[in-house]
């Protein structure tokens, strides 16, 4: 009985080493894929403005990003307002405080869940494909021919696509911030029968130019974070078809997190900064 505990406690130990040892490995090769990543995309931002800068290749990503983005951010915008203020309006009327839910909608949809939803919609769309795409020129080794060709396939593949993302992230997220607060109007005042003029006017008096600017702010710097990440994931593709499909998830997967992680510490950020011009 005794020489059976001990194997069962030394089976036990040995889980929880390994257990814990997957946690450190899993935290640090994210540290370090973070950092590559920084360094990477620092080269990009850098060759962006070196001769020949690529105009064209810019464009061509902006409509990819942005044009073809539309239809999915307006679905995606119209119900997230309409269930947003829905559950609003069934919180507040526990209290009678139905006037307002349109200015906590605008205020949530302007600040978090505008330029959040709308990077995580973009980074599985258009990241996903700028990851899928780089990788297989990288294993078709059309990445390397234009090396031999003299062209700086960075400043050719990943300068353009980082710099359309940045640009075309606030577009977008101002598209999904009207959208979303057009479908809380039409469910709020045509559905539930609150007052149109107090909707509107609740939000002119609670909504400021800076919530909105937040919003955009922040959505340029999830275009920055995708693009990097998967264009980096991409370009460091290896192993063929598999290694492609493996970079592709990775990039989604990573992108999405840092956009989390990262909304959380820009909000503080941005906040700390209005406290310090004073006019939080």
């Amino acid at each position: 009985m005794f020489k059976t505990w001990m194997k069962i406690r030394n089976q036990l130990n040995e889980g929880i080493d390994d257990f814990f040892l997957q946690i450190w490995k899993t935290v640090y090769d994210f540290f370090i894929a973070t950092g590559t990543t920084v360094l990477f995309f620092a080269q990009a931002m850098q060759l962006a403005f070196v001769k020949p800068q690529r105009f064209g290749e810019f464009i061509k990503h902006m409509e990819f990003i942005g044009n073809e983005s539309i239809l999915i951010i307006v679905l995606t915008g119209a119900f997230t307002g309409m269930a947003l203020s829905y559950q609003i309006f069934l919180g507040f009327s526990l209290v009678n405080a139905t006037n307002l839910v349109s200015p906590t909608v605008a205020l949530g949809i302007s600040r978090e869940l505008g330029p959040v939803l709308t990077g995580l919609i973009v980074a599985a769309r258009a990241g996903g494909a700028m990851a899928a795409r780089i990788g297989t020129m990288r294993v078709s080794e059309q990445i390397d021919a234009l090396e031999v060709m003299g062209i700086n396939p960075i400043q050719y593949l990943v300068s353009p696509r980082i710099l359309a993302a940045v640009v075309a992230m606030p577009l977008l997220c101002g598209v999904f911030d009207f959208v979303a607060m057009f479908g809380a109007y039409l469910l709020c005042v045509k559905v539930l029968g609150l007052d149109h003029a107090i909707f509107f006017d609740k939000i002119q008096g609670w909504l400021h130019p800076r919530d909105i600017n937040e919003g955009l702010i922040k959505s340029a710097v999830f275009g920055m974070i995708f693009a990097a990440v998967c264009t980096y994931r991409g370009y460091a593709t290896k192993g063929g078809a598999k290694g492609v499909g493996e970079a592709t998830n990775s990039g989604v997967v990573y992108s999405m997190v840092l956009i989390i992680v990262t909304n959380f510490f820009l909000t503080n950020v941005i906040r700390f900064y209005y406290k310090v011009i004073g006019i939080a």
